[in-house]
């Protein structure tokens, strides 16, 4: 029994810091303003795979990434983490793309990836907070898919059971293969870099990056495993008119930086009569109730 998995993973600004050059006047998110980061539920997903893959020795998980040429940092720290391979699909074509032709440009490049059992993603990117990429992707791959996915409860050669976390409480869904999952951030935390993969994936890199460190392109014949594969909007056959901004129906109006501030503050002691009188505050401002 073998396993082939993509996991979907993402660079993005840290949000935690957005300032007044965060956004460009296109409406796009000026990411050279921002810290990049490894998208948190995009590293919860990647744990599910590596679980099902310490479950099922025969599993290759192959991480795919959609950005700039900074974007195979995302790779490099899957490989440290676990995963196979990675493929990093950057070109200008794609610039600006929404849920919409983002998730058509994922799906291009699953299809040239051809076989898989299961693509796991992150619930969503703190970027957008949509939670729309990787429903739609599923769609545009006729797939089956499950949604805040928490845990895995059963793998097995022909069926995948899996907890989800919803509002109220939590289901268990059973699917077929192939199959799309999205991961909620109550799910398993990643695992930490692997210190022997971390001295032998060090120096992965994409032609993109050896282009611009102005490195050796001989590397990758003497040590092909340290090739991140690169391919452009041609190489996925997708349709130019369905990427990028022009492909993008949904425009960004404005990014407000909301800081949350403390106008008055009030210490309650443990007694009975101060909690009582907090209770009936918040009811009567209809914060309770």
């Amino acid at each position: 029994m073998s396993f082939r998995i993509v996991v979907l993973a993402k660079q993005v600004p840290d949000t935690r810091n957005v300032g007044k050059d965060a956004m460009k006047e296109d409406g796009t998110v000026n990411r050279a303003a921002l810290p990049a980061i490894f998208n948190p539920e995009d590293l919860n997903a990647l744990e599910m795979a590596l679980q099902i893959k310490d479950k099922i020795k025969e599993t290759t998980i192959t991480v795919l990434t959609m950005g700039p040429t900074r974007a195979a940092e995302v790779v490099r720290e899957s490989l440290y983490r676990g995963a196979d391979n990675g493929i990093v699909v950057s070109d200008r074509k794609v610039a600006g793309s929404d849920t919409l032709a983002t998730s058509y440009t994922i799906a291009q490049a699953i299809k040239k990836i051809g076989n898989y059992d299961l693509v796991i993603a992150g619930r969503q990117a703190i970027d957008g907070d949509t939670a729309q990429v990787g429903p739609q992707t599923a769609e545009k791959l006729s797939c089956p898919q499950i949604t805040y996915a928490e845990e895995i409860v059963d793998v097995n050669e022909k069926t995948i059971q899996i907890k989800r976390r919803l509002e109220r409480g939590i289901e268990v869904v059973e699917s077929t293969y192939p199959c799309l999952i999205t991961v909620h951030s109550s799910a398993k935390e990643c695992r930490n870099r692997h210190a022997k993969r971390l001295m032998k994936y060090k120096n992965a890199h994409s032609p993109s990056e050896l282009q611009e460190l102005s490195l050796d392109y001989t590397l990758f014949n003497e040590k092909p495993y340290l090739k991140i594969e690169e391919w452009s909007a041609s190489d996925i056959n997708a349709e130019d008119s369905r990427l990028g901004l022009t492909g993008s129906p949904t425009k960004v109006k404005k990014i407000e930086n909301v800081v949350l501030t403390q106008k008055e503050s009030k210490q309650l002691s443990s007694s009975n009569e101060d909690i009582d009188n907090l209770m009936k505050e918040l009811i009567a401002s209809h914060i309770l109730g």
